[in-house]
């Protein structure tokens, strides 16, 4: 079995977008709507269904600092939560970090 560690650093490097979510979250389907009104593919990882879902949190607040979700990660970048991902489509960051 994969750890945490393992998981999140396994799908960002496997990923051009990752989105770790909770399938509750209506900033969540913000995000996952924008992403895909792009016809942006992106992985999803909802924390709330995945029985490691507590612990990958806790990893991801190690790595970035942020706990809550979503939290994205474009290019093997950390890229931040909704409004992050919404303003960096308005401001054009989002596709100069996919065309890398």
């Amino acid at each position: 079995m994969s750890t945490p560690k393992q998981i999140v650093e396994e799908t960002i490097q496997q990923n051009r977008v990752v989105v770790f979510a909770k399938s509750y979250c209506p900033y969540c389907k913000k995000a996952k709507a924008l992403l895909t009104s792009l016809d942006i593919q992106f992985a999803s990882i909802e924390l709330d269904l995945d029985p490691q879902g507590a612990d990958i949190q806790d990893y991801l607040l190690e790595k970035t600092g942020q706990r809550t979700v979503p939290n994205i990660f474009v290019a093997q970048k950390h890229l931040g939560g909704s409004d992050d991902l919404a303003k960096a489509n308005e401001d054009g960051t989002l596709q100069k970090l996919l065309a890398n």
